[in-house]
């Protein structure tokens, strides 16, 4: 489906006249991130971003927001593209206009929009790339490599002739656990030319934005886009890490009658048991799944194999970052007839008269149908990336020199981001005494 845009000399967004109703929404947000508000309040005053070129390859959102406005703030330059085609909130990206950050992003972009966008922040020629997903990542290296490729193609009519955009790059950061994976896997090759700071890896993103972050809001999508009863169902999960572990959790505690959990890794296997979850392989698993939700990172993860065998009915989705965990060519070769029978519902009827039903068209639920993560919780994840930003700058020189290496955000930062969010939520900790201290730090004392 392509879409008319409006499209200015810094941006090209759904509909420039959603401006006033995307600040509203921006103002819901505002009053539920109070550490990247106050981090946001440090950077007006301070301006550590000054002339810093970001660009943000990012799920555009409210939350995002004000991620940006913490940039602009610290006195950078903000250039903005989708992380996925159906991820964007289209009032937000009128407002983030509105404020002054060049936007390229709307909801069902298609494939040609969607990198056209990409090509349009990689045009600024940012000093520091932050991804969701490592597409913007990816896309410098093939550029700089002289690869070709559809996005490329598509990205060339944008930028021109020019291939060394990645040179003045001088770190990034990367916020999910597929974008980790990508990034990773490329400075194992070789391939990997500037350094990134691994957000998704610290304990405040980890523990708290991919737990229960996904778990409520990938629930958030499944009841938007069907409105289906979760309490009775046997809601299968695949995939048992942090993701996975939140939407089972979630599940389990609406009353689903059943949660199965698929997994690969045994250890992962072993906690989802002693939590109360049933495992089993994907083969036997989908025969009695009502519900099935992918969660891996990894492709095909649903298949020929198990749609052969599904229940009438099955709701099937995803919220893994990219839509290969559900493999929709076999579903859609196996089809008879496809309906769109609900906003973000595909019904495909297949010949013996079963129906099995797609959710957000195999993208991540919770953006696709619903609105992302709670603004609670990406307080603690966009509050790290606000602080990643700044620890690029302020150690810009030290980055161009590390190279190609996936590195982890220093401990101070994310325990200084907890602490805050402590704060806000008006916990109070407990403090050792000098005692305790001099214990916890001794080897001497024993039984």
């Amino acid at each position: 489906m392509t879409l008319r845009t409006n499209i200015g000399e810094n941006y090209e967004i759904r509909d420039a006249s959603l401006k006033d109703e995307g600040l509203k929404t921006m103002q819901w947000a505002e009053s539920r991130m109070p550490v990247l508000q106050l981090i946001r309040k440090r950077f007006a005053k301070e301006k550590p971003l000054q002339s810093v070129r970001i660009g943000a390859c990012l799920h555009v959102t409210k939350e995002t927001s004000q991620l940006c406005e913490a940039w602009i703030a610290g006195g950078a330059e903000v250039h903005l593209c989708a992380s996925n085609p159906l991820s964007t909130q289209d009032d937000i990206t009128a407002a983030l206009v509105a404020r002054g950050v060049n936007v390229f992003a709307w909801k069902f972009m298609d494939t040609e929009g969607y990198y056209r966008s990409i090509g349009n922040v990689i045009k600024s020629r940012p000093h520091i790339t932050i991804d969701d997903g490592a597409d913007l990542v990816s896309i410098l290296h093939k550029l700089k490599r002289g690869e070709g490729g559809e996005d490329i193609e598509v990205i060339k009519k944008i930028i021109g002739k020019e291939r060394d955009f990645i040179d003045g790059v001088w770190a990034g950061a990367e916020e999910t656990t597929t974008g980790i994976i990508r990034l990773k896997s490329m400075a194992k090759e070789g391939a990997l030319l500037y350094p990134i700071l691994a957000t998704n890896s610290s304990p405040c993103k980890t523990l708290y934005d991919n737990v229960y972050g996904t778990g409520q809001s990938s629930i958030d999508g499944i009841l938007r886009a069907t409105a289906d009863l979760i309490a009775s169902k046997v809601f299968v999960v695949a995939g048992y890490g942090h993701c996975g572990k939140g939407v089972a959790m979630r599940a389990k505690g609406m009353g689903a009658r059943r949660v199965i959990v698929t997994e690969t890794e045994p250890h992962a296997a072993l906690q989802a048991v002693m939590e109360g979850m049933e495992v089993m392989p994907m083969h036997e698993a989908c025969k009695i799944a009502d519900i099935i939700i992918t969660a891996t990172g990894n492709k095909d993860v649903v298949r020929k194999e198990h749609f052969e065998t599904m229940k009438n009915e099955c709701l099937v989705c995803n919220t893994g970052h990219f839509n290969v965990e559900i493999n929709i060519p076999d579903l859609e070769k196996m089809a008879s007839v496809k309906v769109r029978i609900r906003p973000f519902v595909d019904q495909y009827q297949l010949p013996d008269g079963r129906k099995i039903n797609l959710l957000g068209e195999g993208r991540l639920i919770n953006l696709a149908a619903a609105e992302g993560h709670s603004s609670e919780v990406m307080d603690l994840s966009f509050a790290l990336q606000a602080l990643a930003t700044e620890y690029i700058v302020k150690n810009k020189e030290n980055f161009t020199k590390i190279g190609g290496k996936v590195v982890e955000i220093p401990e101070n930062i994310d325990n200084n981001v907890a602490y805050l969010k402590c704060d806000a939520l008006a916990i109070t900790l407990e403090k050792m005494t000098p005692e305790q201290e001099k214990y916890i730090s001794s080897w001497r004392s024993g039984t």
